[in-house]
């Protein structure tokens, strides 16, 4: 029989094997997966890895990494979050480890809160609000104004308080492992900080009891919702790492329709605007959604900003904006794309690029039900960039960017400015991304302490 010491030695070899040659292959953040399933990695210490997409670049993203004890919660309820968090000016390092599932539709008490909750006392009533408002009354030319909407922004502004988490510099906020962490009707605000990353949570049922009717928002109007799952607002150096997005358990085919439009509750899953800046988004898991990721705010947002990186994502029964970019320079690579129907979530298209943005789409993987158009895999307005290669559709090498503009005035440009050198856990085949990224996305797949 071998010695003990001679046992533990294979073990070790072994395990240095796998996790080597899954760096070979270009896994990248998959060796850190690995080691932190073997127990090996501090998920709350850990940094972003060098060369990790654009968070990598200058000083870097390394979080609340060096909080003392002081700075360092334990956290299972919306008022310890708040208290955890701090003020937003604060810029002392901390760690926030999320234990279990928070409810941010809570008071201080743990009590639960609804709609009804909020608009107690502000004199707002949805079916008031929609006999103020309606159309072939009050017309289509301008925003609500008057004693019910000031009454709705009010009601609004009140369930702001309760679920809007103002995160500070120099934070971690991350999933305890084991424990289903994440928080429920919340939204993490990330704005004009730097160095902040967020881990292994899942964020779901992000709703607005209080969306706004606005007439003049396309051709027939639209119902618009704030409240992002995460929202980066003029932030820098952020890492976005192994989360679940997610509607559930309320999809948008259960949203009634008045005027004829959606009464939509949701906002984005996750949006990167206001001049944010170098933000690395890996191995999460985007599902159930309509318009999920947002990079730049507007068509005049912040020129040379918006850096971002997205790689080794799953996006799976998401309509639209995975993602929408705007004049940043922006890396998209090792994704895979589900665009088959998800509880009602029907494909517009995954990426557009508008208003300039230069893209590089590279080896990704796009899974396309029968009768999907490959030309809808992509939008633009004539101004933005799609450069890359490798783009898999179903297995097969596909130009995207061909098939879009071959059924379009609004091209896209095929070239780009900038060539990509952060590329840390590049795969040069997207083959097999279908399979890898089933076991290594979302949050729960992160172990270790």
């Amino acid at each position: 029989m071998a010695s003990a010491s001679h046992r533990r030695s294979r073990r070790t070899r072994r395990v240095l094997a796998v996790s080597t040659a899954f760096v070979v292959a270009g896994a990248g953040a998959g060796f850190f997966v690995m080691n932190a399933n073997a127990g090996g990695i501090d998920l709350y210490h850990q940094t972003l890895p060098a060369k990790d997409g654009w968070a990598a670049s200058g000083s870097g993203t390394s979080g609340g990494a060096k909080a003392d004890s002081a700075h360092t919660f334990t956290v299972s309820t919306r008022a310890q979050l708040v208290k955890a968090l701090g003020s937003a000016s604060d810029t002392t390092s901390r760690i926030i480890k999320v234990k279990g599932t928070i409810d941010a539709n809570t008071d201080d008490s743990g009590k639960k809160l609804t709609c009804a909750d909020y608009a107690s006392g502000t004199g707002y009533s949805l079916s008031a609000y929609l006999k103020a408002y309606d159309p072939s009354t009050y017309g289509r030319s301008k925003l609500p104004s008057g004693t019910q909407e000031k009454a709705r922004a009010v009601a609004q502004a009140k369930q702001a308080k309760n679920v809007v988490f103002r995160v500070p510099a120099n934070t971690t906020v991350v999933g305890v492992p084991g424990t289903k962490a994440g928080i429920t009707g919340g939204m993490l605000q990330i704005q004009n900080v730097d160095n902040v990353i967020v881990r292994n949570l899942t964020f779901a049922a992000t709703e607005d009891c209080f969306p706004q009717w606005d007439p003049t928002d396309g051709d027939d109007g639209n119902w618009n919702s704030n409240y992002d799952s995460v929202t980066l607002r003029g932030a820098t150096h952020v890492w976005v790492d192994h989360n679940t997005f997610t509607d559930a358990p309320r999809f948008d085919s259960a949203n009634p329709k008045y005027y004829g439009r959606e009464y939509q509750i949701h906002d984005g899953s996750l949006d990167i605007t206001k001049g944010s800046d170098l933000v690395t988004v890996e191995r999460n898991r985007f599902t159930n959604h309509d318009k999920t990721m947002l990079i730049g705010s507007s068509d005049t947002d912040s020129v040379g900003k918006l850096r971002v990186s997205l790689h080794h994502n799953v996006w799976k029964g998401i309509v639209q904006r995975a993602p929408l970019t705007r004049i940043g320079q922006v890396h998209i690579y090792n994704n895979l794309y589900d665009t088959t129907t998800l509880n009602g979530y029907v494909l517009q298209y995954s990426i557009n690029s508008r208003a300039k943005a230069q893209v590089v789409a590279q080896n990704n993987y796009w899974k396309v039900a029968a009768g999907q158009k490959i030309s809808k895999l992509l939008s633009g307005d004539g101004t933005g960039s799609v450069a890359g290669s490798g783009n898999l559709v179903n297995g097969t090498t596909t130009d995207l960017v061909a098939a879009y503009n071959a059924t379009t005035s609004k091209k896209l440009k095929t070239t780009v400015n900038w060539t990509p050198t952060l590329t840390a856990g590049l795969q040069t085949s997207a083959k097999n991304l279908p399979t890898e990224l089933a076991t290594t996305t979302g949050a729960g797949i992160l172990s270790g302490g």
